[in-house]
């Protein structure tokens, strides 16, 4: 588990989940997040979302989860990563997004980054410097997660506004093909390389990290990846 504070004195825990299925009580919980995020508050038109839960069918035993806490041990930022070589969102819903002719990516070194949310609610009226605090430590702890699974790059749908995030944080994000409006609202297909400008720009040590950016494997017995929050 990794410890953020921002400069409130508030902390930010990460932890990943990628041991079978979530718990009844974490898993109800994360999918009420999942709603207040992304139906109430972005207005997504979700199929399988219930009222006060957003499951679907990529949540499965499977999945792995990057899941954060605040100070009361309530949800206040989530992931998911799914491997490109089963079935995922962008890969069966949202292929239109890929560049022409660009097949689907399918690779152990290519992982799917979906339901990404860190608290504050992404939002015209929320201010740009408490939006990075939430996103870039939630950020860094998915791109640990990906790259201890063998990942060199993610790709996922996202709006263009978290485009526009990710590259302010300073991260190596381009798109897979042309922006496209759905249901109202500009998205793109986005890389995210794990190289070393995202490790640097995410504070992920490089001494230990740069292993997995050149990919070549960590000397026996040496972590894979180490944060220097």
């Amino acid at each position: 588990m990794h410890p953020f504070k921002n400069n409130t004195g508030s902390m930010m825990r990460t932890f990943v989940h990628q041991d079978g299925p979530l718990s009844e009580s974490m898993s109800l919980a994360l999918a009420r997040y999942r709603y207040q995020i992304f139906v109430e508050h972005l207005g997504w038109g979700l199929p399988m979302a219930d009222g006060f839960c957003e499951r679907d069918q990529y949540d499965r035993d499977d999945t792995v989860y990057v899941i954060a806490n605040d100070d009361a041990a309530s949800i206040c930022g989530c992931a998911r990563l799914l491997p490109t070589t089963r079935p995922y969102l962008l890969g069966q819903l949202f292929p239109s997004l890929l560049a022409q002719g660009m097949p689907v990516p399918s690779s152990p070194d290519v992982w799917e980054l979906s339901r990404f949310a860190a608290s504050p609610v992404v939002s015209a009226h929320i201010e740009e410097g408490n939006l990075a605090w939430a996103v870039r430590p939630m950020l860094a702890a998915v791109v640990e997660c990906a790259a201890q699974l063998g990942a060199r790059q993610l790709i996922g749908v996202t709006f263009l506004s978290m485009e526009r995030l990710f590259r302010r944080i300073g991260v190596h994000a381009h798109r897979a093909g042309p922006a496209q409006r759905i249901d109202g609202r500009m998205v793109v297909a986005c890389w995210i390389d794990i190289d070393a400008q995202t490790l640097a720009a995410l504070d992920i040590d490089l001494t230990v990290a740069s292993y997995a950016a050149q990919g070549k494997s960590a000397p026996e017995g040496a972590p894979l990846l180490a944060l220097t929050h």
